[in-house]
């Protein structure tokens, strides 16, 4: 009634703000965890003795005219001196608590905004301990989800995993058992197909970094107008369809750990030159972003082309080529480590047992020579591939000679052991026509990757015939 009677003597109600603001912010006070004010440039003019005791200080004056970031890293504080507009309701972090805070602007007589107060509530409001709960629910979820997501960066290699103990592998575990050691940039050469990826994965798995993520990008596989964003992140909207979020790119995903760059040397020329400063800098500034984020990352590159044509052709520049070619291995191909061809069988053989739960398999001796004799251009992989295609076709549980003979073409003038003691096998015409063809487009994919217009190119014929060969080879 008092309040009403005020009122009504005072229709206009113009001494009320000054009645009751005052009550008010006691009140606020009284209730409140904390409570801080900042500038138009987001620095503390003001903090009362419990947010100052909650911050851990005990003077003031330690705190004024820092900016609020300094002191609360999550504040939101500045966006709403730039905004003008409230945060009436969130939930802050800080150190092991979670507060609900409101922030609300301060304008002078003109309307302008000259500062911002926040208010930290925290959970005296008992009817807000559910949300709390949730939110701490939340947060805990995300950090599981952070935990396994690096848990599945980290490498599924050693070096155990490279087969073999031929000469030239044991050549390249000692190469890279080396390169582990050391933190300089990794330069694998090889053909397609002889594991060099397996490798990087070996080197960091058995290097200093290897608690950190291992992130893998393969520079041919992804469209020219999406690498800078997939290298280097992109800021929120940079471009039409970006995420509002914003995107870490690869080098920020590998930080602390290593970045591998498969086929390096298929990267256009534009993102060459930005990679090339990235190395030198240690620095990567995301895509329509003026900020520049440092990271501390390993380079493993790898490719398959010859990089000294590359630069001979001008597709490679010249600075990034020795900025790469720091530590450089050669892997073998298969026909040159041929000793190791019975263990790689093995291997293969028993990962295609675990993968289709199919019967276990072995290789008789006049198979293991049938696969020596094939030139293997598509190297472990095309191996791997043959094993696979035999073991689905066949059911003998050793596999013999003749199991492969539908699937390799064989080279000219190659003996295969036992076959001048037995009569000549004749197909019908179109069944060795189909049977060369087969092999011809396998062989082809494997060196193109899969990549069906470069292995219509490698086959001499067109896209659509390629296509057409296919569906009639039912491959």
């Amino acid at each position: 009634m008092e309040l009403m009677r005020w009122f009504t003597e005072n229709p206009g109600g113009g001494g009320l703000r000054h009645l009751a603001i005052p009550k008010l912010l006691e009140r606020l006070d009284a209730l409140c965890e904390g409570t801080i004010a900042v500038d138009t440039d987001a620095r503390i003019v003001w903090c009362n003795d419990k947010y100052l005791h909650m911050l851990g200080y005990t003077d003031p004056q330690s705190l004024l005219g820092r900016d609020v970031e300094d002191i609360i890293p999550n504040s939101l504080m500045r966006q709403v001196v730039k905004t003008g507009e409230p945060i009436l309701l969130d939930l802050m972090a800080f150190g092991s608590e979670t507060f609900v805070v409101s922030r609300l602007p301060l304008t002078g007589p003109d309307g302008r905004v000259i500062g911002a107060v926040g208010i930290c509530l925290y959970d005296k409001l008992h009817h807000l301990k559910p949300l709390l709960g949730k939110f701490a629910q939340l947060q805990d979820e995300l950090a599981e989800t952070r935990r396994l997501l690096v848990q599945d960066r980290r490498p599924r290699y050693t070096l155990a995993s490279y087969v073999g103990n031929s000469p030239a592998s044991l050549e390249v575990k000692r190469q890279a058992r080396r390169a582990a050691q050391l933190g300089s940039t990794v330069l694998l050469l090889g053909e397609t197909g002889t594991g060099k990826e397996l490798l990087a994965q070996a080197i960091h798995a058995s290097s200093d970094r290897a608690s950190q993520p291992f992130i893998a990008v393969n520079a041919a596989a992804i469209p020219e107008a999406l690498l800078e964003s997939e290298f280097f992140g992109a800021a929120p909207g940079a471009y039409t369809g970006a995420d509002k979020r914003g995107r870490d790119g690869k080098f920020k995903l590998a930080h602390g750990g290593t970045l591998f760059l498969d086929e390096v040397g298929d990267m256009p020329l534009q993102i060459q030159a930005k990679l090339l400063r990235v190395l030198q800098e240690q620095e990567v500034e995301p895509l329509g972003s003026n900020k520049v984020i440092k990271v501390d990352v390993r380079i493993i590159a790898a490719t398959s082309i010859d990089l000294v044509q590359a630069l001979a052709q001008g597709r490679l520049r010249r600075d990034l080529y020795y900025r790469l070619n720091v530590l450089s291995i050669t892997l073998p191909p298969l026909r040159e480590r041929l000793p190791d061809l019975e263990a790689l069988c093995e291997g293969a053989l028993e990962q295609i047992v675990e993968r289709t739960g199919m019967g276990r398999r072995e290789l008789t001796p006049g198979a293991l020579q049938r696969l020596a004799e094939h030139d293997w251009p598509g190297n472990v992989r095309e191996l791997r591939n043959v094993l696979e295609k035999a073991v689905l076709h066949s059911d003998n549980r050793r596999l013999v000679a003749d199991d492969f003979d539908a699937i390799l073409p064989r080279t000219p003038g190659a003996h295969r052991p036992g076959a001048a003691d037995a009569p000549a096998t004749v197909q019908p015409l179109a069944q060795a026509v189909a049977a060369a063809e087969r092999a011809a487009i396998d062989a082809a994919l494997l060196a193109a990757g899969g990549k069906k217009t470069e292995a219509a190119r490698l086959l001499g014929i067109s896209r659509a015939t390629l296509y057409e060969k296919m569906a009639q080879l039912q491959l």
